[in-house]
């Protein structure tokens, strides 16, 4: 093997939203016993979701599958009111782990909608955080996947459009596509702050910024995860050839041939010991120069839901270490 040096992309893996999602599943198990239901992937990773499963959590896909006075949690990527109606209906006793940045854009269309704009969600069809952002305004938001439907969309009045975006684009592609927004709709609003996550947009730049030195990118994530592929877009776009895999069994030994220096990243929902069994796998072969890119570093923590904080044990590690994003 040809590979002499690894670089480990930072930051990488976990983010506050997903580290939240996951917290919120293990307090549920511990508070109320298994099982604990959870609709949909809490997080797109499919370690993640196996993990969880095998201490007792149950994932479905529709909420006829849940038990009428069960809990269940709403992912990470968020629900339309529709579902949560459904629950209240069903008697099912609700936590919520949308992620507060999901949560942020639900708010901003619902505001939109009241000032009597047209939305336009750009985001890719079919992704369970455009589903539920699309739910909270109902025949009332288009959605734009690609600079040619931003060039195509047509909306009822021109000068009443609001653009909001899916957490987890690529920041290049969405450049181009709110330019053409921006050409076609002058006085369309937008939100005073990027829809786009922090930790989406700080691993898109570790990626860029590792992309003139490495001469392939491993990227630790599953196929459903938008963040992750969006990882994989980048590093072809600087040049640097690179894969999308769950883990490092995936990997086919013939990706490195002629490879000196690997670069290593992680999607917002991939957790870091996948990381580190890649580091092993590489040292097994015989790599022994492996650093650390030195990249932004991450501090946000989110608060848990109330449903969960409400029967947290008082003088608790987690009851003490709630933080909210300011």
């Amino acid at each position: 093997m040809s590979v002499e040096r690894l670089i480990l992309a930072a930051p990488r893996g976990f983010c506050a939203g997903v580290d939240r999602a996951i917290d919120i599943v293990n307090l549920a198990l511990e508070l109320y016993g298994s099982p604990v239901y959870v609709r949909k992937e809490i997080v797109h990773n499919a370690h993640v979701v196996a993990e969880l499963g095998g201490r007792g959590a149950v994932f479905v896909d529709d909420l006829d599958e849940v038990p009428e006075g069960a809990r269940i949690i709403f992912s990470a990527h968020g629900i339309s009111p529709e579902v949560r109606a459904q629950a209240a209906a069903r008697g099912q006793r609700v936590i919520d782990a949308t992620c507060p940045l999901v949560t942020k854009v639900h708010h901003e269309a619902l505001k939109y909608a009241r000032d009597g704009q047209w939305i336009i969600l750009v985001g890719h069809a079919g992704h369970d955080e455009v589903i539920g952002t699309m739910g909270h305004t109902p025949g009332r938001m288009s959605l734009v996947g690609a600079v040619e439907e931003a060039e195509q969309v047509q909306v009822p009045d021109p000068d009443q459009v609001a653009v909001i975006t899916q957490t987890t684009l690529s920041i290049d592609d969405t450049r181009e596509i709110i330019a053409v927004l921006k050409r076609r709709f002058p006085s369309a609003v937008f939100p005073p702050k990027d829809d786009i996550c922090y930790a989406t947009q700080n691993r898109q730049v570790a990626v860029k910024q590792m992309a003139g030195v490495i001469d392939l990118l491993l990227v630790i994530g599953s196929t459903n995860s938008s963040n992750s592929m969006r990882l994989v877009e980048v590093a072809e776009a600087g040049g640097v050839q690179a894969y999308l895999i769950d883990d490092i069994a995936e990997m086919d030994p013939a990706w490195l041939e002629g490879v000196r220096t690997v670069g290593i990243t992680a999607g917002a929902s991939a957790p870091e010991h996948l990381v580190q069994e890649s580091v092993e796998f590489f040292r097994r072969m015989g790599v022994s120069r492996v650093e650390e890119w030195d990249g932004i570093r991450e501090d946000v923590v989110f608060a848990l839901p109330s449903e969960i904080q409400r029967d947290l044990p008082p003088g608790s590690k987690a009851a003490r270490s709630l933080r909210v994003l300011g």
